[in-house]
């Protein structure tokens, strides 16, 4: 995955656009032949940078099926939502496409097909449902939390399954900060608050930590809350004390005007024990942007904890970032079938080991070279995740309101974490009455 703007680092964890929030017309896609054969399927991907390895896997299912399965690739600014329109009045919708989250499925709520009968659903727990059905098949899977650099903390004497609350997290950066010498570090954290071009990582996957964290998936209350208007006070107090223990141990070159490339770089670079971000780093650390960097720090082992802001929060917040959602029409069972086979061994081999998808089945024997893929997989396996609800936040919550609340706080223009709580509950209360 590139990150080297907003709008890609924005489509690696919400593919489509406009569920990114930041859609545009220009860029390009990438196609196969079309098969006049009739035994054939198209696909449309929103991930452009795995299209050889998704034609890889149409070509493998061609082999042993017989069905051609045509993969056409957008990205690099594409409105995806947008150009998936056009193809529906043209009368040429593909038969699987990309949906990014709730809004892009409102999209297609008539002309998409209802997947809960198949096997592979039996297999997950991230699939994409409305009102108790499946309409979406998650292909990959993302979590959101605490990275760290498992050596350093190593190092340090630190066992990372010891933090598991605010006690430890906090004794924890204690001890990494008396030795930022001796580990070389810059700062125990990489954390930034810019509310330009990082709101999303602040009002979107860190603010999402109060609104899903340690919860069961599909537990929806904090969400419900949300939708009102309202805030939970006392758990969000405890969050807010995180988020002050980030301002303070946060590298303070980052923390208030930083950008991603720097937080990622410093990251890979050995320099910062952990960052907030999400396993989709990992790409970017043994990509070409940063993979010097990263093998000069010897290509440390990486995982992800939950942000553990109450005692025995758990779970890693993980979900897929996207789906594939399958049209009505004559191609609807074969569809189908295609889907099945891309949940099975032969599918997943490819979409793990080639195309570097952390795989969202429980029966996956495949772990991708990802840095943070085990740590993800482990969670998984040990029924140890919580889901996202934060992508059905009102819309531009977290680029109009939460972001800047979140910077104010680290340039300590709000002083305390009390002072940020409440100003987080007028700030969301006046964004939900307009």
């Amino acid at each position: 995955m590139k990150k080297k703007t907003l709008a890609l680092v924005m489509a690696a964890c919400m593919v489509a656009s406009v569920f990114a929030g930041c859609g545009g017309n220009g860029g390009g896609s990438s196609s196969g032949d079309n098969n006049s054969s009739g035994k054939s399927l198209r696909l449309v991907n929103g991930k452009i940078e795995v299209d050889a390895q998704l034609k890889e896997l149409a070509e493998a299912y061609e082999k042993e099926t017989g069905t051609k399965v045509t993969i056409e690739s957008m990205g690099g600014g594409v409105d995806i939502q947008g150009q998936l329109k056009n193809y529906n009045q043209a009368g040429n919708m593909p038969d699987i496409f990309v949906c990014g989250g709730s809004s892009d499925f409102k999209n297609w709520t008539d002309n998409i097909v209802d997947l809960s009968d198949q096997e592979w659903t039996k297999d997950t727990e991230l699939a994409y449902k409305e009102d108790g059905k499946v309409y979406g098949f998650p292909y990959t899977q993302e979590a959101i939390g605490l990275c760290y650099n498992a050596d350093i903390l190593q190092k340090a004497g630190i066992d990372p399954k010891s933090i598991t609350g605010p006690e430890s997290m906090k004794k924890a950066f204690e001890t990494l900060d008396a030795k930022k010498s001796e580990l070389g570090l810059t700062a125990v954290l990489g954390y930034s608050a810019e509310p330009v071009n990082l709101y999303w990582s602040t009002g979107n996957h860190i603010f999402s930590a109060y609104q899903d964290g340690g919860l069961q998936r599909g537990d929806t209350k904090y969400f419900d809350m949300l939708s009102k208007g309202e805030i939970d006070k006392t758990r969000f107090n405890d969050f807010s004390k995180m988020v002050a223990l980030f301002n303070k141990y946060s590298d303070p070159a980052l923390l208030v005007s930083g950008t991603y490339d720097q937080q990622i770089l410093n990251f890979a670079s050995g320099k910062y024990a952990f960052v907030t971000q999400g396993s989709w780093i990992g790409a970017t650390m043994t990509g070409k942007d940063d993979k010097d960097a990263y093998k000069a720090a010897g290509n440390f082992k990486c995982g992800i904890l939950p942000y553990a802001f109450q005692e025995g929060m758990d779970r890693l917040e993980s979900d897929s970032p996207s789906y594939w959602a399958v049209t009505k029409n004559d191609n609807s069972d074969a569809a189908k079938k295609f889907l099945q086979w891309c949940a099975g061994d032969a599918g997943q081999q490819i979409l793990v080991e080639k195309a570097g998808f952390v795989s969202p089945f429980k029966s996956s024997k495949y772990v991708a070279s990802d840095p943070f893929a085990q740590t993800l997989t482990d969670y998984q396996k040990a029924g140890k995740t919580s889901g996202w609800t934060w992508p059905g936040n009102k819309e531009g919550l977290a680029q109009n309101a939460l972001g800047q609340v979140f910077n104010d706080f680290a340039q300590g223009k709000i002083a305390t974490p009390e002072d940020f709580t409440n100003k987080m509950a007028t700030t969301i209360k006046d964004y939900y009455s307009k």
